[in-house]
């Protein structure tokens, strides 16, 4: 914790002197507010709380549950100490859910009521973990959230550098296993102050938080609005008619949405008539449609990115006005580069890897050395997306590289290859190919066209149920479609081109 150094907790320090009592922010489902002085203090308890339990710097801290102000107060509390956060995704399967956490061997545990039972399922095989906790009220193996604010002890502050671990979240699995994305809190501010600065984020202004507190984008931009002493507004789970009236009644002025969010707070809106003008900004990725109708209603502006969990969630920004259909332009402190195969970069227009350095770029994945070599190579990280720049400075995003091609149904993160392994645990199934494909409600489908071995039948929604018991539901096809032969390479491997050529529609 140098000169030079400015972390999350610094960020904490500075809004509670400043801002006191100003309201930071408020569950919506308790109405309890938390004021900035307030939300330090119970930080600095629960960072005692913790240290009493053996919490020291580097220790990982796991987290599975909803959106809620003790799971905030929770990241307040790692930063003070230098512990890293290991969010779970609660949407995934408990097989899925048991290798995030004992792929980073977390000390320490916190859960939902809703998850516990899942949790003492797998206790034994968490070798790592000594402590369990509620966010709630405790009950058997888990602690109560409030007994570690009630000693009333100071804790000690580590020394921690801004380019220090701050929080672990996995991306979807390449090749079959998920690998663990480290962001620093370099990387949590420098998003904070490019959304700042670009969206002109205020006091005034009010966030409603509807991402889980588990994805990059949601843990991010509700960082930025505390930064900027805005107040957050905190939905545990995002639901349409409730977020209709959270809007008009406290005057929601930013949200980060992804299809087909937008959409159906809209519809909502429609059937009550209600008055949501407060809503100026809405950040994210939707349809044309979506966006124009938003705007029409509201006046407000819609800004539309490009990033990855690896870039600390976004390096372009740009309002959707501007260029529709467009990534926006590349943020103050981004480098980024098309570049051809040889690491070469390429002229305007032309489309090749988009490759990215600064201080957005992630510190490497948990324990992948190999992993880490190849995607840091020639001093950039390379994305595996494509794209490429217009004459202006915006940027075009092209879709993935073959070697890492990747479907994003309502902003989640899905590889074809991990839903084409658990198809062809199928009995019935020969072949497979997944591909993603447009559609009207997520913006980006999953399909499955699927070979059938000889004399076997099977129903497609057989097929769907079959691989959302597997995994995480979001990453089940929503369309399949069976075929007698898939086109094949000189190599006995699927067309996976020609088989999108011909079959890419969204039946």
């Amino acid at each position: 914790m140098g000169i030079y150094d400015f972390t999350i907790y610094d960020s904490i320090n500075q809004n509670a002197f400043h801002l006191g009592e100003k309201k930071a922010w408020l569950d919506v489902d308790g109405n309890e507010f938390i004021s900035f002085r307030e939300y330090k203090s119970k930080v600095d308890k629960i960072a005692a709380g913790l240290q009493k339990k053996g919490v020291i710097k580097g220790d990982r801290i796991g987290a599975l549950g909803k959106n809620s102000h003790q799971y905030f107060l929770l990241y307040g509390a790692a930063a003070a100490l230098g512990a890293i956060m290991l969010p779970i995704n609660w949407r995934l399967s408990e097989e899925e859910i048991y290798f995030n956490l004992n792929d980073c061997l977390p000390k320490i545990v916190f859960a939902d009521n809703e998850y516990q039972d899942l949790v003492r399922i797998m206790k034994k095989k968490l070798s790592s973990v000594e402590h369990f906790i509620s966010f709630d009220k405790g009950e058997e193996l888990f602690d109560d959230f409030d007994s570690l604010m009630q000693d009333g002890e100071c804790f000690a502050r580590a020394e921690v550098g801004s380019d220090e671990g701050f929080v672990i979240i996995h991306t979807a699995a390449v090749h079959g296993k998920p690998r663990g994305a480290l962001l620093s809190h370099r990387n949590v501010l420098c998003t904070s102050m490019h959304l700042n600065y670009s969206l002109n984020i205020r006091e005034h202004d009010v966030y409603l938080n509807i991402i889980p507190l588990f994805h990059v984008g949601g843990l991010f931009n509700a960082f930025a609005s505390f930064q900027a002493g805005a107040l957050i507004v905190n939905m545990s789970k995002f639901d349409p008619v409730s977020a209709v009236e959270i809007i008009q009644k406290t005057r929601v002025s930013i949200i980060l949405e992804f299809s087909p969010m937008l959409s159906s707070i809209i519809e909502q809106l429609e059937k009550k008539g209600a008055d949501i003008t407060s809503l100026r900004t809405v950040i994210g990725l939707d349809n044309h449609e979506t966006i124009e109708k938003y705007q029409k209603i509201t006046g407000g502006s819609f800004y539309s990115i490009y990033g990855q969990t690896e870039t600390s969630s976004m390096v372009t920004l740009g309002g959707y006005d501007e260029r529709p259909g467009s990534a926006g332009r590349a943020l103050p402190l981004a480098d980024i580069r098309i570049i051809d195969d040889l690491g070469q970069q390429l002229g305007l227009g032309e489309v090749g890897e988009i490759a990215v350095k600064g201080p957005l770029v992630f510190q490497g994945y948990w324990n992948l050395p190999e992993d880490n070599a190849y995607i840091f190579r020639d001093g950039f990280l390379h994305t595996g997306d494509l794209g490429c720049f217009d004459e202006n400075g915006f940027l075009w995003y092209k879709g993935r590289m073959s070697e890492k091609e990747l479907i994003k149904p309502g902003g989640e993160n899905v590889y074809p290859a991990e839903v084409e392994n658990i198809i062809l645990k199928h009995k019935a199934v020969e072949k497979v190919v997944v591909f993603g494909v447009p559609d009207p409600k997520w913006k980006e489908a999953i399909k499955a066209v699927v070979k059938l071995k000889n004399k076997e039948k099977l129903d497609a929604q057989e097929l769907i149920d079959f691989v959302g018991d597997r995994i995480a539901r979001y990453k089940k096809p929503q369309y399949v479609e069976f075929i007698t032969e898939l086109p094949l390479l000189k190599n006995g491997m699927p067309d996976r081109a020609k088989i999108k050529e011909l079959y890419g529609a969204n039946k």
